[in-house]
């Protein structure tokens, strides 16, 4: 993590909030803009500075907060900021809470007994992919978020050239777009154009949509994605 990460707290719990944020301003590469103890306050803070440089790289939000909860904050932030990546860290850990706020847009999910590393390891994946669910979330995206009947038919006039499944592999594999040119001997530039193809194709609007778009169409195993 070599660029500067702008983070955003939000979360009632002012000790946990806190030691959240001591712990994270003690690495030279992120920097704490905002602490919100709700999700209207840190909604608030986002429309406020839209156009000024000053918005978060990454949110880490709690789900129980007053006024406005994780989850609906959660689904306003993925509707008016799509370019900031949320990371959920609550106290919940039970499946149907996990694929909600998946479900919803979040980036990541994270139990609040979650180790320093695991926190940081998290940030680092989300801000270079865009996404980083480890193979809980992985179990819970396929129990929860895939259903058979909702299996997507690949329309022919807009088939997955060989490399798209080349790349989408790698994508759900959560690869990141350098280490993706690097195995495919590609540019940065035509890995994003092979990204913003399959987004198009497929019609998902994020990385957990072409997750699961690829499971249901069999390009990969949900058993390959967990180490």
């Amino acid at each position: 993590m070599a660029d500067t990460i702008k983070i955003a707290l939000a979360d009632d719990e002012v000790l946990f909030r806190k030691g959240i944020a001591f712990l994270l301003q003690r690495k030279k590469n992120i920097d704490i803009v905002f602490e919100a103890s709700d999700g209207q306050e840190l909604i608030s803070f986002l429309r406020e500075n839209r156009d000024n440089g000053s918005n978060p790289d990454i949110i880490i939000i709690d789900l129980k907060m007053p006024v406005t909860n994780g989850v609906e904050a959660t689904k306003i932030i993925h509707a008016e900021f799509p370019d900031i990546r949320v990371i959920a860290l609550s106290s919940y850990n039970t499946k149907s809470f996990i694929a909600n706020m998946i479900d919803v847009g979040a980036a990541s999910y994270l139990v609040k007994n979650t180790t320093p590393q695991e926190l940081m390891t998290t940030i680092s994946e989300v801000y270079e992919n865009g996404f980083y669910y480890n193979d809980e979330v992985l179990q819970v995206i396929h129990e929860y978020l895939i259903s058979p009947k909702k299996k997507v038919k690949r329309l022919l006039e807009e088939q997955l050239t060989n490399r798209e499944v080349e790349v989408l592999q790698l994508i759900c594999k959560q690869h990141s777009g350098a280490e993706i040119a690097e195995k495919l001997f590609l540019s940065a530039r035509t890995v994003e154009g092979h990204r913003n193809n399959l987004l198009r194709k497929t019609e998902c609007k994020n990385m957990i949509g072409l997750i699961i778009y690829a499971i249901n169409n069999e390009y990969v195993s949900l058993e390959s994605l967990i180490d």
